[in-house]
């Protein structure tokens, strides 16, 4: 228990700003689909953001935020999470009427080396990679969400990781599932959004400082 204990007080901790009071309703329940979309499609199409970008330049590698408005489109915004067990804090201007869409903490098979032609399989090892989790965070302004456990999302076909990648180098089959959460566009001013999660193979802690403008 004392490693679970640790790892939450890893996870809650955030470096406190002045916020604007997020509203009570932020949080879009998991089966809403969004602009005609389920979350279980958009888990899919973060992947394909997450997996367009080298190392250098990955969101999900970056230490400040400052590449947190490469390749955004529309009106779902996707927030990084992080390589490795690091706490990662980032500053983020959004766009205002924008989503935000993130993991608290997610897994993806692909196929490395040998290709992988069994979609069943990579389905089966991502769902086991992401069963039982230790603790699931979400705080919003300071306010803690409960229920986080309902917001598992599982990608319901095998889908190509490189379809967004230069040249759309094609990485096929893939299949993800985790734990994510989609915001509604918050109101203007500074926001704190701090999230993450634990599982037997992993943590990951990430807080945003947003301002959405």
């Amino acid at each position: 228990m004392r490693s679970v204990r640790v790892g939450l007080s890893f996870l809650l901790c955030c470096t406190a700003i002045a916020t604007v009071c997020a509203d009570p309703d932020t949080v879009v329940p998991p089966t809403e689909p969004v602009q005609g979309t389920g979350q279980d499609e958009w888990s899919r199409a973060w992947w394909q953001w997450a997996g367009s970008f080298d190392n250098g330049s990955s969101p999900i590698a970056d230490r400040t935020g400052s590449l947190c408005a490469s390749r955004q489109a529309g009106h779902v915004w996707f927030l990084a999470g992080t390589y490795g067990t690091r706490r990662t804090t980032r500053t983020c201007t959004v766009p205002r009427d924008t989503y935000l869409f993130f993991p608290l903490i997610n897994y993806v098979v692909m196929p490395k080396g040998s290709p992988i032609s069994d979609c069943g399989l990579v389905t089966r090892d991502a769902a086991l990679m992401t069963d039982d989790p230790e603790a699931l965070v979400l705080e919003i302004d300071g306010v803690r969400v409960d229920g986080l456990e309902s917001h598992r999302q599982a990608t319901k076909t095998c889908f190509d990781m490189g379809a967004r990648t230069e040249g759309a180098y094609r990485i096929y089959p893939s299949a993800a599932n985790g734990y994510y959460v989609m915001l509604r566009p918050l109101s203007p001013g500074r926001h704190v959004v701090n999230f993450g999660g634990i599982l037997p193979s992993m943590i990951q802690a990430v807080t945003y400082q947003l301002t959405v403008e």
